[in-house]
């Protein structure tokens, strides 16, 4: 099998990155995980999943900006995005990742753009995720949410169970009164940070899913595994936890039967969809978690 280390190599060679985002053999892949590269379709795309008894989580996909008037337009691009939503009238939230903000061009000018789109927000009434990315950012990524939380309610962030520091991080949160969306984590981690072993990522999140389910405000579980949505399901009966205060959250183009039985079952179910013209990082990071995509790519390339 695959590792996801490996998976990610590949899709960083520039023949093999060339080759996805101009092949006509590969589009149809990219289709499936990405809403498209503008926000009228991506809105569309919103309105359809909620004509299903879906809600969903709309990316403006980018990261790693390294210049200012990115980070400003990158902001701009979200406000505009939550008034696409509030004049479509769509049931959506946004999910935003900080380095596209420019945290990593410095934290006092993410913060002033963080705090411009969740003004938006709330000013239009919607919610905002703040996506956690590699393991370099999640201090400062704590940080600045811990900070602008109490005057903007209207946002929470996600955690990670490959990192060893979640469990303390996940008591923070718990205590702020935020709002949690736990996930596996998808990024390539060394092992000083992050369990190395699937095995030990899954046994953390079942730990972090009972605790947030217990204590946490409307918990997010946002996972396609099979056995830990059965457990988050255990646990929230055995917490007598309805089914519209927990919220499972799962990935645009994933387990589609999946994301329809629980809305069938009566749960709060969330997509998360991205679009925008930077999709490759979030598509190659997709690649990694199921390497039978690559299988089916690498195929394509050898029959050409």
């Amino acid at each position: 099998m695959l590792s996801r280390a490996f998976v990610l190599k590949v899709a960083e060679l520039p023949a093999f990155k060339n080759w996805i985002k101009h092949s006509r053999m590969t589009q149809g892949l990219v289709k499936r995980f990405i809403a498209g590269e503008d926000v009228e379709t991506a809105i569309r795309i919103a309105r359809e999943l909620n004509q299903q008894g879906f809600k969903v989580a709309l990316d403006f996909l980018g990261e790693d900006t390294h210049q200012e008037s990115d980070a400003e337009m990158a902001s701009r691009q979200y406000m505009n995005l939550l008034e696409h939503i509030y004049k479509s009238g769509v049931d959506s939230c946004i999910s935003i990742k900080l380095t596209q903000l420019g945290l990593d061009i410095s934290e006092s000018l993410c913060k002033q753009n963080l705090e411009r789109v969740l003004k938006t927000a709330q000013d239009l009434g919607n919610f905002v995720w703040i996506d956690m990315e590699s393991s370099k950012h999640t201090e400062a990524t704590l940080r600045l949410f811990g900070e602008l939380f109490p005057q903007y309610p209207n946002s929470g962030t996600v955690l990670q169970s490959y990192l060893y520091r979640t469990p303390e991080d996940l008591e923070f949160l718990i205590r702020l009164g935020a709002r949690v969306r736990l996930v596996k984590g998808a990024y390539a981690e060394p092992p000083e940070v992050a369990y190395p072993s699937k095995k030990q990522v899954d046994a953390q999140f079942d730990l972090l899913m009972r605790k947030l389910l217990l204590e946490g405000k409307e918990p997010a579980i946002a996972t396609h595994d099979t056995k830990l949505i059965t457990k988050a399901k255990q646990y929230a009966q055995e917490f007598a936890l309805a089914k519209d205060r927990l919220e499972f959250q799962l990935l645009y183009g994933i387990s589609r039967e999946l994301q329809k039985q629980l809305v069938s079952e009566g749960y709060r179910t969330l997509i998360y969809v991205p679009y925008g013209e930077q999709w490759y990082p979030y598509f190659s990071r997709r690649l990694a978690e199921r390497p039978a995509n690559l299988y089916f790519i690498l195929r394509s390339l050898f029959r050409k």
